[in-house]
């Protein structure tokens, strides 16, 4: 592997086709004077990474390498950046580039920049890259970002529960803080998987009172130990009605909701406050009439990954906290990535992932 010209990674050349990992290499954009090429230390596994490579979220380029929850080494910086130098640990999620001249890149939210680029199966505009070459992601020896992107790790993190929180963890902290979530705020988490459980950790430090919404009541144990005031099993038969109006906020992060009966989860909401979506099923939701949201003036929404003040600002409370994710580590090699991504598939980890011993599959 030639680098710098060439990376390698695992990666899938046919969508559907998941547990078929293979180590190629591939050319990363043309390295720009802001931009920073980091050797990856370890990656965690996203949901959004099974969404893509079964195909479940439609097209997408092949040869592809999946993965942006990124830990590693700075070991090269353009001329023109400013905050990371060689040797450092940093940290990419799921977008590697933005124009940062937009109303958006200027008013930090870059998140939603009509041009931005995610960290990977996405074409780099030509003002970046002239190639316009697909971005890649972090099941790979190497990754190259913008530094607006690319951020440092505090001491006070391990890099194995740092990653996961650069796509899970920002994910749910931005539509957190960007609600209000704090002291004398009820705060709803319906699900308890990889982003749920971030969620709680997140809204409990935050000040909130937490009550997560699980269909597994085995979960209890783990929503009360990470914070959660209450937990309550919506597999029981009318366990909304002694919510009705509880909530100024309630965050959904199951990907399942077009199987919900949504009027229960928007029914547990204080007059004028919002169901917020950062789970994304595969199908759409079905039936989905504005008399839904009439009897309490409620309403649905989105939110896409998090800005850069605010992962910093969430990496900061993190170290400061020692507010720490559930994470299993699994070897990075074909078979790890297919494991990894087929376990994640059928909701069998407690609850990230983050792929190691990168070395091993790609030196020193």
């Amino acid at each position: 592997m030639p680098y710098p010209d060439e990376f390698e990674g695992f990666m899938i050349n046919e969508l559907g086709k998941y547990k078929d990992f293979k180590k190629q290499t591939f050319k990363p954009k043309v390295f720009g004077d802001n931009d920073i090429d980091i050797k990856i230390e370890c990656c965690g596994v996203c949901g959004s990474d099974v969404h893509t490579v079964t195909g479940g979220w439609g097209d997408a380029p092949t040869p592809l390498c999946v993965g942006h929850e990124v830990v590693g080494k700075a070991v090269k910086v353009g001329p023109k950046v400013k905050d990371v130098k060689v040797g450092d640990r940093v940290g990419v999620g799921a977008q590697v580039w933005s124009c940062l001249k937009c109303g958006q890149c200027k008013s930090d939210n870059e998140n939603y920049c009509p041009s931005q680029v995610d960290t990977y199966g996405a074409p780099y505009p030509k003002e970046a890259d002239p190639h316009e070459t697909i971005s890649q992601g972090g099941f790979s020896s190497h990754i190259r970002a913008h530094e607006y992107f690319v951020f440092p790790i505090p001491d006070g993190i391990p890099s194995h529960l740092a990653a996961p929180m650069l796509c899970a963890g920002l994910t749910v902290w931005s539509p957190l803080v960007r609600a209000g979530t704090g002291p004398g705020k009820k705060v709803a988490i319906v699900g308890l998987g990889g982003l749920g459980h971030f969620a709680v950790l997140w809204a409990s430090a935050l000040g909130a009172e937490v009550t997560v919404i699980s269909h597994s009541p085995r979960k209890r144990a783990d929503a009360l130990k990470l914070g959660a005031a209450h937990f309550v099993s919506s597999g029981e038969e009318g366990w909304a009605r002694p919510l009705a109006f509880q909530f100024d906020f309630a965050l959904n992060t199951a990907n399942m909701t077009n199987e919900f009966r949504l009027e229960d989860y928007l029914s547990i909401l204080k007059v004028g406050r919002q169901f917020h979506q950062v789970g994304l099923p595969n199908e759409p939701l079905q039936d989905l009439s504005p008399k839904l949201f009439m009897p309490n003036g409620s309403s649905i929404g989105a939110s896409h990954i998090g800005s850069r003040p605010e992962c910093l600002a969430m990496l900061k409370l993190a170290a400061e906290k020692k507010l720490f994710p559930l994470v299993e580590t699994i070897p990075v090699s074909e078979k790890g990535c297919a494991e990894a991504i087929e376990r994640v598939n059928k909701n069998d980890v407690r609850y990230r992932f983050t792929l190691v011993d990168y070395d091993k599959a790609f030196g020193t």
